[in-house]
Protein backbone atom coordinates (compact mmCIF):
# COMPACT_ATOMS: atom_id res chain seq x y z
CA UNK A 1 0.00 0.00 0.00
CA UNK A 2 1.50 3.52 -1.10
CA UNK A 3 0.20 6.75 0.64
CA UNK A 4 0.53 10.05 -1.53
CA UNK A 5 -0.07 13.35 0.06
CA UNK A 6 0.39 16.13 -2.02
CA UNK A 7 0.99 20.05 -0.95
CA UNK A 8 1.82 23.57 -1.93
CA UNK A 9 -1.06 24.24 -4.64
CA UNK A 10 -2.55 27.64 -3.64
CA UNK A 11 -3.62 30.88 -5.89
CA UNK A 12 -0.94 32.57 -8.48
CA UNK A 13 -0.91 35.44 -10.64
CA UNK A 14 0.09 34.32 -14.52
CA UNK A 15 3.85 34.12 -15.15
CA UNK A 16 4.54 32.94 -11.61
CA UNK A 17 5.80 30.06 -9.47
CA UNK A 18 4.67 27.16 -7.25
CA UNK A 19 6.12 24.04 -6.22
CA UNK A 20 4.22 21.21 -5.32
CA UNK A 21 5.45 18.32 -2.77
CA UNK A 22 3.84 14.85 -2.75
CA UNK A 23 4.93 12.97 0.38
CA UNK A 24 5.01 9.10 0.29
CA UNK A 25 4.42 6.55 2.66
CA UNK A 26 4.06 2.94 3.28
CA UNK A 27 6.91 -0.14 3.35
CA UNK A 28 7.45 -0.20 -0.77
CA UNK A 29 6.58 3.17 -1.48
CA UNK A 30 9.91 4.51 -2.43
CA UNK A 31 10.13 2.24 -5.23
CA UNK A 32 7.35 3.26 -7.00
CA UNK A 33 8.16 6.06 -9.75
CA UNK A 34 5.75 9.04 -9.61
CA UNK A 35 4.03 11.07 -11.62
CA UNK A 36 2.03 14.22 -11.43
CA UNK A 37 -1.26 14.50 -13.58
CA UNK A 38 -4.26 17.61 -13.41
CA UNK A 39 -7.60 17.64 -14.28
CA UNK A 40 -8.98 20.99 -15.26
CA UNK A 41 -13.09 21.52 -14.70
CA UNK A 42 -14.40 19.87 -17.71
CA UNK A 43 -11.57 18.36 -19.06
CA UNK A 44 -10.16 14.59 -18.67
CA UNK A 45 -7.13 14.07 -16.66
CA UNK A 46 -3.81 14.33 -17.98
CA UNK A 47 -0.43 13.31 -17.15
CA UNK A 48 2.00 16.10 -16.74
CA UNK A 49 5.32 15.03 -15.59
CA UNK A 50 6.67 11.96 -13.95
CA UNK A 51 10.12 10.61 -12.36
CA UNK A 52 11.53 7.52 -12.04
CA UNK A 53 11.81 5.95 -8.82
CA UNK A 54 15.55 4.98 -9.28
CA UNK A 55 17.55 6.65 -12.24
CA UNK A 56 16.94 9.92 -13.88
CA UNK A 57 14.57 8.85 -16.30
CA UNK A 58 11.73 12.09 -16.57
CA UNK A 59 8.53 12.56 -18.92
CA UNK A 60 7.05 15.53 -19.33
CA UNK A 61 3.55 16.50 -21.67
CA UNK A 62 4.60 18.96 -24.47
CA UNK A 63 2.71 21.86 -22.74
CA UNK A 64 4.57 22.51 -19.95
CA UNK A 65 7.94 21.65 -21.04
CA UNK A 66 10.79 24.17 -20.38
CA UNK A 67 8.73 25.48 -17.00
CA UNK A 68 8.33 22.69 -15.50
CA UNK A 69 10.31 20.78 -13.60
CA UNK A 70 10.00 17.43 -11.69
CA UNK A 71 12.44 16.03 -9.20
CA UNK A 72 12.88 14.25 -6.19
CA UNK A 73 14.15 13.43 -2.08
CA UNK A 74 14.82 9.86 -1.84
CA UNK A 75 15.82 10.68 1.71
CA UNK A 76 12.36 12.46 2.23
CA UNK A 77 10.71 10.00 0.09
CA UNK A 78 9.17 12.99 -1.52
CA UNK A 79 8.89 14.63 -4.98
CA UNK A 80 8.46 18.06 -6.43
CA UNK A 81 7.07 20.12 -8.99
CA UNK A 82 8.37 23.03 -9.61
CA UNK A 83 6.58 24.96 -12.18
CA UNK A 84 7.31 28.44 -12.94
CA UNK A 85 5.97 30.94 -15.61
CA UNK A 86 2.27 29.82 -15.34
CA UNK A 87 -0.47 29.85 -17.28
CA UNK A 88 -3.88 30.36 -17.26
CA UNK A 89 -4.40 26.98 -18.79
CA UNK A 90 -2.43 25.38 -16.09
CA UNK A 91 -5.08 25.83 -13.61
CA UNK A 92 -6.36 22.46 -12.25
CA UNK A 93 -6.48 20.02 -9.34
CA UNK A 94 -2.95 18.51 -9.39
CA UNK A 95 -2.77 14.83 -8.38
CA UNK A 96 0.29 12.70 -7.40
CA UNK A 97 0.40 9.07 -8.06
CA UNK A 98 2.39 6.03 -8.39
CA UNK A 99 3.82 3.47 -11.06
CA UNK A 100 5.75 0.64 -11.25
CA UNK A 101 5.23 0.99 -15.18
CA UNK A 102 6.18 2.93 -17.84
CA UNK A 103 6.26 6.35 -16.93
CA UNK A 104 4.39 7.83 -19.71
CA UNK A 105 1.51 5.39 -19.43
CA UNK A 106 -1.11 6.98 -17.70
CA UNK A 107 -3.12 3.62 -16.77
CA UNK A 108 0.08 2.22 -15.44
CA UNK A 109 -0.49 4.45 -12.25
CA UNK A 110 -2.26 2.59 -9.18
CA UNK A 111 -1.82 4.54 -6.02
CA UNK A 112 -3.47 8.57 -6.14
CA UNK A 113 -3.24 11.13 -3.90
CA UNK A 114 -6.06 13.43 -3.08
CA UNK A 115 -4.70 16.57 -5.15
CA UNK A 116 -4.04 19.97 -4.86
CA UNK A 117 -5.66 22.85 -6.11
CA UNK A 118 -4.08 25.32 -8.54
CA UNK A 119 -5.96 28.23 -9.23
CA UNK A 120 -3.69 31.12 -12.19
CA UNK A 121 -4.74 34.62 -12.05
CA UNK A 122 -4.99 37.20 -14.66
Amino acid sequence: QVTLVESGGGLVQAGGSLRLSCAASGRTSSTYSKGWFRQAPGKERELVSAINWSNDNTYYADSVKGRFTISRDNARNTVYLQMNNLKLTDAAVYYCAATRGSLDNPTNYRYWGQGTQVTVSS
